[in-house]
């Protein structure tokens, strides 16, 4: 099999091709792997269901042995598609910690980083838009 990234791949039921094409995605296809979902109150503020995880954002772990935890996202990394949270770390057996490696699809985020200019002007720019999904009703 080649390591090539494959521009013209569709689809695939199988999960080893699946898994092919994740791993290796370029870092733009990548970061579309990183959205987060909104939390409930930031859904209905901002109409938006997920956005992509930034540095600075307040989130909440939903699975795995930190549930329920919440902390600052720390560090994001593209290559691994990983988010690494403040406080949310392993103790090894000397003593020593490391930084637990969260998948972005086990998080939710609580509070977002508004200091980027373009992330703060698409946000906006989705909330001052009327929601047009329903049909409109015609006069005869």
């Amino acid at each position: 099999m080649s390591q090539q990234f494959s521009t013209t791949w569709n689809a695939s039921k199988q999960p080893r091709k699946q898994r092919k094409y994740r791993y290796n995605a370029p870092l733009h296809t990548k970061q579309k792997f990183l959205q987060v979902h909104l939390s409930p109150e930031l859904r209905k503020k901002y109409s938006l269901r997920n956005i992509l995880v930034k540095k600075g954002d307040k989130i909440k772990v939903l699975r795995g042995q930190f549930k329920k935890q919440e902390g600052k996202v720390e560090k994001v990394s593209l290559k691994y598609e990983r988010v690494f949270v403040t406080g949310l770390e392993k103790i090894k057996k000397d003593g020593t910690k490391i930084p637990v490696a969260f998948n972005p699809s086990n998080l939710m985020i609580l509070e977002l980083n508004l200091d980027d200019k373009k992330r703060k002007q698409k946000v906006e720019t989705k909330m001052d838009k009327p929601k047009s999904k329903q049909p409109t009703e015609e006069k005869k």
